[in-house]
């Protein structure tokens, strides 16, 4: 391999690879679809056991107290989405993409 075909070689971008992408929007709609149901599916057997729990007011009211906020917790994570995968960057690499031109080399002398 010639020089100037190692240093192109090397300016180019990472390929993206196929296996680090995303879920499809459908199957990520479906997963939060379940973790809202599942935590609304929470609320009324916990505000039930509270409510038969009343001669033990201390584990009635940590069981209602857990109910309140469920439908706004449910709420919250089922309209999140998954979070990005951080990317490794090697220290030293160059992003050619994100670099800036390099500036003029010229020596302005005070005298």
């Amino acid at each position: 391999m010639t020089e100037s075909a190692r240093q192109t070689q090397g300016r180019k971008p990472a390929p993206a690879v196929i296996t680090a992408a995303e879920l499809p929007y459908d199957e990520q709609f479906k997963a939060r679809r379940k973790r809202y149901i599942l935590m609304m599916s929470m609320r009324i057997p916990l505000l039930v056991a509270g409510v038969l729990c009343y001669q033990i007011p201390w584990l009635a009211i940590v069981l209602i107290g857990l109910s309140i906020p469920l439908p706004w917790m449910a709420v919250l994570i089922a309209n999140d989405r998954p979070a990005k995968k951080a990317r490794k960057v090697l220290p030293g690499t160059i992003n050619h993409e994100r670099a800036l031109p390099a500036g003029s080399r010229e020596i302005v002398d005070s005298e």
